[in-house]
């Protein structure tokens, strides 16, 4: 279907549809958006609009920071922006009848802007499928529900303890009555996500209080499942509005207790169908081939340049603790929730491996990009993953990664593999971006500063 038929078929369903929002997710994740209105919509699929490409490169406040003169962007040039094929669908959650499509930037002459997260995701892909194989992945995301607290610190949306006006206590992983509690947010979401065709799968409250998690169902197309995790992130956040509520991605929202990770499920698959990460013929436990054990070492050789990725905030890194099924070290496991890299228990056919270091606050098109070069690199360069974490070992929780915000984006500036991937230039864009955002951090004076400071010294 083109985009015209889309439009029509889009009108025919919607009717009543005035406005229509261009959702372009920037060098975040973060979704930018312009709203035309239903005079619009047709030349907008026709030819698209015109805005400034800066809009990829904004930090999370939304200003242009970072040495990026080399981009020759000054005086803010338009390019072109256009629809994403079969994204346009309607916000379910909002009073006004409008509807939403993600869109992409590309210059006037119709070439791809390199520096669009779902091109540099596209890039990066590009040497798997010169290989004849194809990956399929799926996508997992943490949050929390909040509501108004006192002063500047944001309030769990905690369950209540019946007949009482006190919070439930205690962890409650897993509770069917933490469902119950938030079930007509929970359907509301699972209805918008039918809407938006975003497959949405299970739902189950996490390990800490007001946390949740969503799963989405495997596709054969990264990018589209990328997608549907912005979309997905966008859907929580704009459901549990329409409730009275909030919906933090934040890596870490609150001091002890869980922080929030997106999970990436990845298989390959070859020109015949099959699942090259399966060994048919081994009787071990778990039977994985050369190929997953490459795509393995692969990852762990990319894992520390790529922190500043999968763990792209100051926040980020208060989620990196022990105890918290979180990463420390660029380790494997066979059905362990403790390393970085989980083998699965699953059928041979589906045989797969679960990343697990990035945080829900990270861009899913640049997690995955990353994801897909180490797997690529691995394969390529017989990465030797080292030993396995065999189920139920305890793990010493050695931390080898970077640590702190500013010693990832040192280890990423200095990177020598990711780069051939993702592009010299958009590391330059993306380290000029993550370094301005620290020296701006670290400038701040917090609460923190005058709670243990301004009194005693």
């Amino acid at each position: 279907m083109n985009e015209k038929n889309e439009l029509e078929k889009f009108l025919r369903q919607y009717p009543k549809t005035t406005s229509l929002e261009l959702l372009i997710p920037d060098i975040n994740g973060i979704f930018r958006c312009k709203r035309i209105p239903r005079q619009e919509f047709e030349d907008f699929f026709e030819t698209g609009v015109n805005g400034p490409a800066t809009t990829l490169l904004l930090n999370v406040l939304g200003e242009m920071t970072g040495d990026l003169d080399f981009l020759n962007l000054e005086g803010d040039p338009d390019r072109n922006i256009s629809p994403v094929a079969n994204t346009l669908a309607p916000i379910t959650w909002l009073g006004s009848e409008t509807g939403q499509v993600i869109s992409t930037f590309s210059e006037l002459d119709g070439r791809p802007i390199s520096f669009d997260p779902r091109n540099v995701l596209k890039r990066a892909l590009k040497p798997l499928y010169d290989m004849g194989i194809s990956p399929v992945v799926a996508t997992e995301l943490e949050f929390y529900l909040i509501e108004d607290g006192a002063g500047a610190v944001p309030k769990l949306k905690l369950a209540k303890v019946p007949g009482t006006s006190i919070d439930q206590s205690g962890i409650q992983y897993a509770m069917p009555e933490e469902l119950w509690d938030k079930d007509e947010f929970l359907e509301s979401v699972r209805a918008a996500c039918l809407e938006q065709d975003v497959p949405m799968t299970t739902v189950h409250s996490e390990y800490s209080p007001g946390q949740y998690e969503i799963n989405l169902h495997h596709v054969g197309d990264p990018i589209i499942a990328c997608d549907h995790t912005v979309m997905l992130k966008r859907i929580v956040k704009g459901v549990a509005r329409q409730h009275g509520m909030a919906a933090s991605f934040m890596a870490k929202p609150f001091e002890g207790i869980a922080g929030c990770g997106l999970h990436i499920h990845f298989s390959l698959y070859d020109q015949y169908g099959e699942n090259i990460f399966a060994d048919l013929s081994s009787v071990e436990v778990p039977a994985i081939s050369e190929t997953l054990r490459y795509a393995v070492g692969g990852l762990i050789a990319t894992m520390p340049e790529s922190m500043a990725i999968f763990a792209p905030n100051a926040n980020s890194y208060r989620r990196l603790i022990p105890g918290n099924y979180a990463p420390l070290a660029p380790n494997w496991g066979y059905n362990h929730r403790d390393v970085s890299l989980r083998i699965p228990v699953s059928g041979q056919k589906n045989r797969r491996l679960e990343h697990r270091v990035a945080g829900a606050d990270a861009n899913p098109y640049l997690v995955m990009a990353a994801v897909a070069a180490g797997i690529h690199y691995g394969i390529t360069q017989q990465c030797d993953p080292g030993q396995m974490i065999k189920e139920g070992v305890e793990m010493e929780h050695d931390f080898t990664l970077p640590r702190t915000w500013d010693k990832a984006i040192d280890v990423f500036e200095s990177s020598d593999k990711l780069s051939n991937y993702l592009g010299a230039e958009y590391c330059l864009i993306y380290n000029a971006v993550r370094r301005s955002e620290f020296d701006m951090f670290a400038a701040k004076v917090s609460n923190v500063d005058y709670e243990w400071y301004l009194r005693s010294i």
